[in-house]
């Protein structure tokens, strides 16, 4: 677990310089072919719900995509405001934590 741990942080830190080495050479401020951020940011949501079933994943990864695709308060504010491959990668994280949020308070109503 801490191993995966350091993974996340690592490819967190590592997707910032993706990203920063991406966007200067196509020109774009958000590369949408690399997704990067949504996978570093999607295995933190793994990590925390572990052990979870195939099902319970799948369902983690429908609830992660609502929010990095629809971008609701507070994700579209951070998403606007935090400029360059930092941004980028933190608003997935943001997602992220919706989320995991969303699983807990479903976990405790049941």
């Amino acid at each position: 677990m801490v191993e995966w741990g350091v993974l996340i942080v690592a490819g967190f830190i590592g997707g910032i310089a993706i990203y920063g080495f991406t966007a200067k050479k196509l020109g774009i401020a958000d590369p949408s072919p690399v997704v990067w951020d949504e996978i570093i940011a999607f295995w933190l949501v793994l990590l925390i719900v572990t052990p979870a079933t195939l099902t319970g994943q799948f369902w983690a990864f429908i609830v992660f995509r609502f929010f990095d695709m629809v971008k609701p308060p507070p994700i579209g504010y951070f998403d606007r405001r935090l400029k360059g491959s930092l941004g980028i990668m933190f608003d997935d994280l943001v997602a992220a934590f919706f989320t995991l949020l969303v699983i807990a308070l479903w976990r405790m109503s049941v």
